[in-house]
């Protein structure tokens, strides 16, 4: 295996992925907040909240160590840690979450907003993040994968590693940012290569790399799934092939992330000629957060032993209200207080210098022992306009469902929530370029969603009255996108539009229909 056999030539070792299977999650993660605190201790955040007085009761018990870092510290969202400390960040001041100045800030996909978000991303995280990576690659050795898939080309098809520079720090898509550092040895396996990996015209960029793709061997795809299928479907169509496998026959593996692949899968099926290994990754703005370990499982592993200390909010009512905002003094709890089966909004600190910070996704538990989870949703991004809390995970299964059910390619969707007088109603709007009924398709995902929740099927006999569904070109979500300033890279089309964006959407629609 040449990739492996080169980790291991470069001295990395197997130790600190073995710990995390032969250690106590609690153990790590407690050393964890220990190194992030003891770092940050004289930064400005470290001496507001006195990280020193909270070091000093890390030798109590668990709970002990615990309460003194949670009393100390509030809770942060992206708004209050960027108007109290991350502004200064931006202006290239020093030590203020984390020791030094921070020269790279990634632009989130922002599905919670209406505009990008600039996270700050250190030195440390970019390691972090490639350690990681590099874990994940060592984990493939669990994998029924042949050697010579590792001696083959890996295509990463992210964000622009030509960062913006503004006279005091660059700014781009996070995968721009890390791949723009990869080290020298890992340069001989990765696609597009630098040329093409600096273009900042997504349109162009994709061109570019279809024109290419001849003259690659390609054996491993990494992306958001969207894109990589836009791509794929570029290439067929350029070529007339019949499967991306006529061009890449060695082509086996696919490292996704970004959304859940379920609602993708059939379309993105279609075009090979045999069967890919999936594996799911959990790679945010804010830092690599979990992978898939283990083949035959659709959960990852959290990452407890690199640079992220982990918060759990139960995802009730108790604690988030009906637009998915935190309620004041929610229940917090530590790794050992979580209980499988259930759903938490996480909270994460990090050696990027965010404190408590709420990312906005919610998981379920799947091993506690095991740290295996899987993504559910965002805060944000359910549904519950009179009791239905229709989850991401809901949408995605329901329309894999209809997919397989109505032999059809889903590439994009979204759902509103809308009001009916008193009641309430959801409108859904799906991409897809295949011939489809409307009403078949709504009764399909309507009836599936009666299945998978059972809120959903009590409220659509009450209060939850009329179910609406817009078939419309796949092209229309992606020029939605392109418009938005979002195309490409680590880019997602959200789940569930509210407020202005929905509204934005609506009248974007509007717009193409008097067009």
């Amino acid at each position: 295996m040449a990739i492996l056999s080169k980790l291991l030539k470069k001295g990395i070792r197997l130790r600190d992925s073995l710990e995390q299977e032969y250690a106590s999650p609690m153990d790590l993660q407690k050393e964890q907040l220990k190194k992030l605190l003891l770092k940050a201790a004289d930064t400005e955040i470290g001496k507001k909240y006195q990280f020193k007085s909270v070091l000093g009761k890390l030798k109590g018990s668990t709970d002990e160590f615990y309460t003194s870092f949670s009393d100390e510290l509030p809770i942060y969202d992206y708004n209050s840690i960027r108007e109290e400390f991350w502004y200064k960040l931006e202006e290239g001041k020093k030590n203020i979450t984390w020791p030094g100045k921070v020269n790279f800030f990634a632009l989130s996909s922002g599905t919670s907003g209406s505009a990008s978000k600039f996270i700050p991303v250190t030195e440390e995280m970019i390691k972090a993040i490639r350690k990681t990576g590099v874990r994940q690659m060592l984990s493939l050795s669990k994998y029924d994968l042949p050697t010579s898939l590792f001696n083959k080309g890996i295509l990463m098809l992210g964000g622009s590693t030509d960062l913006k520079f503004n006279g005091t720090y660059f700014s781009g898509d996070l995968s721009g940012i890390t791949a723009s550092k990869l080290p020298i040895w890992f340069q001989r396996f990765y696609k597009p290569g630098k040329k093409i990996a600096r273009n900042r015209n997504w349109g162009n960029k994709l061109d570019q790399i279809v024109e290419k793709a001849p003259d690659w061997d390609i054996g491993i795809i990494v992306g958001v799934p969207a894109w990589l299928q836009l791509l794929l479907e570029k290439i067929i169509d350029r070529y007339k092939l019949k499967t991306i496998h006529d061009i890449w026959p060695n082509l086996q593996l696919f490292v996704h992330g970004g959304v859940s692949f379920e609602p993708y899968k059939v379309g993105f099926e279609r075009l090979l000629g045999k069967q890919l290994t999936y594996i799911e990754t959990y790679l945010a703005s804010e830092g690599f957060l979990a992978f898939q370990a283990l083949p035959n499982r659709k959960s990852m592993r959290l990452v407890l032993n690199n640079g992220i200390f982990y918060e759990f909010i139960p995802f009730t009512p108790k604690n988030f209200d009906e637009e998915g905002n935190l309620v004041a003094n929610p229940k917090t709890l530590p790794y050992q207080k979580i209980e499988e089966g259930k759903e938490y909004a996480l909270l994460i600190s990090t050696c990027s210098g965010a404190w408590r910070y709420l990312i906005g996704d919610v998981i379920r538990v799947i091993s506690k022992e095991e740290a295996e989870i899987v993504i559910t949703g965002r805060t944000k991004h359910f549904l519950s306009l009179c009791g239905e809390h229709l989850s991401v995970d809901n949408m995605n299964k329901a329309i894999e469902f209809a997919s397989e059910k109505l032999s059809i390619q889903v590439k994009e969707f979204t759902v509103l929530g809308v009001p009916q007088g008193t009641l309430f109603g959801h409108h859904w709007y799906v991409g897809t370029d295949d011939t489809i009924d409307p009403k078949m398709l709504k009764k399909t995902i309507d009836s599936q969603l009666m299945i998978l929740n059972d809120d959903y099927a009590i409220e659509r006999k009450h209060a939850l009255t009329k179910i609406g569904l817009t078939i419309l070109p796949s092209a229309i979500f992606y020029e939605w996108m392109r418009i938005q300033g979002k195309e490409g890279g680590q880019n997602k089309f959200p789940r569930v539009l509210k407020g202005d964006r929905a509204a934005n959407w609506r009248d974007f629609l509007q717009e193409k229909t008097q067009v």
